[in-house]
């Protein structure tokens, strides 16, 4: 708790500094509970359950046991771990969680759309700044769906 009331202060390589308090902890609480931001949403453990939920029952038992983090926001001290906990709350008591956290999770979206960006077959859903520009969000639907 000691840890929760120290301010620690950053300062910039552009001269200003940044006083940072309890704010490092709720940033990352809000991604179980939503509402904190005033976002009528359920957190992600529920998403994920959700998710689980609605797949078929012959492959649940693998996801549950397969669930990976990615990104940058899955970097936090200890998400995994709460991930797993309240996984385990919702889940079929018989169930095994098990939050699979990749070493190179911060940069996984990039590296996955990179490799997507790379197919031969993905060339036709490009979508130029023209083209966003004069069609809006549309174009994706026109093109990738």
């Amino acid at each position: 708790m000691e840890t929760a009331a120290k301010m620690s202060t950053i300062e910039k390589s552009y001269g200003h500094t940044i006083d940072i308090g309890n704010q490092r902890f709720r940033v990352g609480e809000a991604i179980f509970q939503p509402g904190l931001l005033g976002k009528e949403a359920d957190g992600i453990h529920k998403v994920a359950h959700q998710a689980i939920m609605k797949s078929d029952l012959d492959i649940r038992r693998d996801l549950y046991q397969n669930v990976i983090l990615s990104g940058g926001t899955t970097m936090f001290h200890g998400l995994a771990e709460r991930l797993c906990r309240e996984m385990k709350n919702l889940a079929p008591a018989s169930v095994d969680i098990r939050v699979i956290t990749p070493p190179e999770r911060k940069h996984s979206i990039f590296i996955g759309g990179s490799f997507i960006c790379s197919l031969s077959s993905f060339g036709p859903m490009w979508i130029g700044k023209d083209e966003y520009d004069e069609c809006g969000a549309t174009i994706v639907h026109r093109k990738c769906f």
